[in-house]
Parts: structure tokens; C-alpha cells; sequence
């Protein structure tokens, strides 16, 4: 017997609609550099890490906001129409769900860079 074909697939439709709504919770390292070679200025980069962390290097843009700190007080700054992208370590590391958790609960649209900065340095792209 399959192990593949042992749970049926969904109806396409359904699977569109998966897709869909996968895709409007993640981003990649990719569309993120496209977008900021593209001077594209509709979202905030969000690096959930450590302030060490980020001084050690860091996307382009990104602002730092470590995820045990978000809060009404830390995000006033930020303009509440925009995207927040936000980023960690890589695959292997939570934080930046934990942010996207934390700020939507305050009414911010999130998306995660999947990846983080391990993918964004594997893909060869500056870092500040």
C-alpha cells in the first residue's frame, strides 16, 4: 500500500484555498530581497531576535523588536496600515511566530520570513 496514497488528497479547490491562506501568513527570503531591491516600502522588516543579535548583522531595513518585548509601548512607532514582516534565526527557530503571535494580538497583519537569516545568508544577500 502507498504511504503517499494512504490519506487521500483534498479536492482541488480546497487545496487552493490552503495554499491561499498559507501564503498569506509567509513569505520568503526571495519576494522579501525582490521586494527590497524594488524599493517596495508597504511592509516593516521585523528581526525578532536578540539586540546583540541584530547588531551582529541583519536584514537591510530591519528594525529590531526581540519578541519578549513587544508590546503597546514598543510598536507605537509603527504605522498599523503597514505589513509587518518578521524574521528570526531560521527554520529551527520560533521567535518570530512568537512576534507574529504577539503583534497580531495587537492588530498588526503579520507575515513570517520563512527561513530567517539563515536562508537570507544561504541565498548570498548583504546584511547590515
Amino acid at each position: 500500500m502507498s504511504l503517499v496514497l494512504q490519506t487521500p488528497a483534498v479536492p482541488p479547490e480546497v487545496a487552493r484555498t490552503h495554499f491561499l491562506e498559507k501564503l498569506s501568513l509567509e513569505t520568503d527570503v526571495s519576494d522579501v530581497w525582490s521586494d527590497i531591491q524594488n524599493r517596495v516600502e508597504d511592509f516593516y522588516i521585523l528581526d525578532a531576535r536578540s539586540e546583540k543579535a541584530y547588531r551582529d548583522g541583519h536584514v537591510p531595513g530591519a528594525m529590531n523588536l526581540p519578541h519578549s518585548l513587544i508590546s503597546t509601548d514598543t510598536t507605537a512607532a509603527l504605522d498599523p496600515t503597514k505589513l509587518l514582516v518578521v524574521y528570526c534565526w531560521g527554520p529551527n527557530c520560533n521567535g518570530a511566530a512568537k512576534a507574529c503571535a504577539k503583534l497580531a494580538a495587537l492588530g498588526f497583519r503579520v507575515k513570517e520570513m520563512l527561513g530567517g537569516m539563515e536562508y537570507w545568508e544561504r541565498e548570498g544577500n548583504p546584511i547590515e
